[in-house]
């Protein structure tokens, strides 16, 4: 009878070594299939459900006067809204990072406050505020400016629900500037406005472009507060996301599912690149 082969000091060390790879399997393997079924999934049952009744129905959807009206609506407002964030949002994070002013804290936290409103309540905001039944919304009314039920109030409340973006991209980049750089600036005798375009424009820039893709990226995906803000009046104030819903409650769910492809496109097409700009960013702070 032969002896058992003596166990060597590597044998533990490969068991384990075993036991970790099975474990980041699993673990790999769970998260694969919950990130299908959450994402994918739904993804390509839009997908089969838009294409279902062939290309030419698909485009024949798509390119309907209503729906078209409702793209462009959400495409120009998104673009607005993206622009005006863009620049706003800089300034805010500028002056929470370099101004010592009473109060930063506050202001911090109402940055972030859109976040945590459910985006239906800040279309209710801004109707309480400038609804025609209100003071502000009947005097802008004498002066034919209207906000609630208009355009206006669909940029409006883009700019509320996307305020954090561009704020929250721009200010670890201020963080991390290095101030001697600007004294050496200053020093050599550049001005204010130079150095602001060849020290500080050029690391911020990265940042500032990511959020403004995430601005329009929301704000062409934005439905809740546009639905109680917009009126959802066809070719005036009816967005896409909004557009959407109605053609579902009508009974056209393959109208709709073909109109959210052109959404998905945007949001696919915008996803690596807000990627790429933020990894660019964070390259400059590293």
């Amino acid at each position: 009878m032969s002896a058992a082969a003596p166990s060597t000091p590597e044998a533990p060390a490969r068991r384990a070594v075993l036991s970790d790879r099975a474990a980041a399997l699993l673990l790999r393997g769970s998260f694969g299939t919950y990130v299908t079924v959450l994402v994918a999934l739904p993804l390509l049952a839009l997908v089969y459900r838009g294409l279902a009744d062939g290309p030419a129905a698909a485009w024949a959807a798509i390119t309907a006067p209503a729906a078209v009206a409702a793209l462009k609506l959400s495409i120009g407002t998104g673009v607005v809204a993206a622009l005006v964030n863009g620049l706003a949002g800089t300034a805010i994070a500028w002056v929470l990072v370099r101004w010592d002013l009473p109060g930063r804290r506050l202001l911090s936290a109402l940055v972030d406050l859109p976040l945590a409103i459910p985006t239906l309540v800040a279309g209710i905001l801004l109707i309480a505020l400038f609804g025609p039944q209100t003071a502000i919304g009947a005097a802008l009314a004498e002066h034919d400016l209207a906000v609630a039920y208009a355009r206006p109030g669909i940029v409006l409340a883009l700019l509320f629900v996307t305020l954090p973006f561009v704020v929250r991209a721009v200010e670890p980049v201020l963080h991390e500037l290095d101030p001697a750089e600007e004294e050496a600036a200053t020093t050599l005798g550049a001005g204010r406005w130079l150095t602001f375009r060849y020290v500080l424009l050029p690391p911020l820039l990265p940042a500032v472009a990511a959020g403004t893709v995430q601005v329009f990226a929301r704000s062409v995906a934005e439905f809740g507060s546009l639905a109680a803000v917009s009126g959802n009046i066809p070719f005036q104030t009816l967005t896409a996301p909004v557009y959407i819903l109605g053609e579902v409650e009508g009974g056209s769910p393959g109208s709709a599912a073909a109109v959210s492809l052109v959404l998905l496109a945007v949001a696919l097409a915008l996803q690596p690149l807000s990627h790429a700009l933020a990894r660019a960013a964070g390259s400059r702070r590293g």
